[in-house]
């Protein structure tokens, strides 16, 4: 594994499942792994999900953390970034930073001499799509209640509806380098940016998954066995947002979209929701929702990957 994640491309299809079985394998467990170490949040945004489950996850490592927010350092304008990496990286064992811009999360990892993992950018949600792939894999994988020895990533269709954004940039590299089928429904003109696409057709032409992009929402959840959803409008898009209700409504995750999918789908969100937009409450809070089980495994993924990235040095 490199010395960084900022993308899901920093990964292979095997350091993934590896990731996956360490996760496994130190869930629920504190160690001293991280005894003396400091880990740093250094987050442009807001968050619930990122910044608790980075903290208890380095501190089930046995490690301190330590929170800054946008006025704390003011990334970029107070000072540069490659200064803040390189003051930052004689101080503490690893960053992870949650920002705006992607480049900021590059050149964090380019100048500092730690490990740098990428909370969220706008162009990548790395962290959640591995918790997403991890939660799938606990339901259906081998071992899993539904599951069979047989398991398969190539038996696997993942539904997802919604925005092109940074999320489903992440969800489709991963389902690309484990060799899962994702089909991508939207309305025209909002599916997930061509270097994503074509980054992700590529990986799968080796690995045997396959990228569908389709307005069809229909044709999106057909035979899926797992159905995906975010808000419609992110951090930064609010001004769009009455017009992007009325453009995305067709592509709502309801009672009703569920019925072209497996009868036993499982649906996932990656977080915060807003009910009654981009999905309805008797979904995300039905049988078919496995929502709370994705929430957690974002401890559980970033654990295994802290671990990963510190025994690696």
């Amino acid at each position: 594994m490199k010395k960084d994640l900022v993308s899901i491309g920093d990964l292979n299809g095997e350091e993934i499942r590896e990731l996956f079985k360490i996760s496994a394998g130190i869930k629920g467990k504190q160690l001293d792994l991280a005894k003396g170490k400091t880990l740093v949040l250094v987050f442009e945004k807001p968050s619930l999900r990122t910044r608790v489950t980075f903290s208890v996850a380095f501190f089930q490592l046995g490690g301190e953390v330590l929170y800054l927010a946008p006025a704390d350092i003011g990334l970029g304008k107070r000072e540069s970034v490659p200064d803040v990496a390189r003051n930052l990286a004689r101080w503490v064992d690893a960053i992870a930073a949650r920002t705006f811009a992607h480049k900021t999360v590059v050149d964090l990892a380019s100048y500092a001499t730690v490990p740098v993992i990428n909370a969220l950018s706008d162009a990548e949600h790395p962290c959640q799509a591995l918790a997403d792939f991890l939660t799938i894999y606990e339901h259906l994988g081998s071992g899993s209640p539904r599951g069979s020895e047989a398991f398969s990533w190539g038996d696997i269709k993942l539904a997802y509806f919604g925005d092109g954004n940074n999320v489903c940039h992440s969800l489709m590299l991963t389902a690309a380098k484990l060799g899962a089928h994702m089909v991508i429904g939207g309305p025209q003109g909002y599916g997930p940016k061509d270097e994503f696409i074509k980054a992700a057709t590529d990986e799968a032409a080796k690995t045997g998954a396959s990228i569908t992009i389709t307005n069809d929402a229909h044709e999106t959840a057909a035979d899926a066995d797992v159905i995906y959803t975010d808000v419609w409008a992110s951090m930064g898009q609010k001004q769009e947002a009455a017009e992007r209700r009325s453009l995305f409504a067709p592509f709502q995750v309801n009672s009703e979209l569920l019925k072209h999918a497996k009868p036993d789908v499982l649906v996932e969100h990656c977080l915060p929701a807003h009910r009654g937009e981009e999905i309805t409450d008797e979904v995300l809070d039905g049988p078919h929702s496995i929502v709370m089980d994705e929430a957690e495994n974002r401890l559980h993924i970033q654990k295994a990957i802290l671990y990963k990235l510190l025994t690696s040095r």
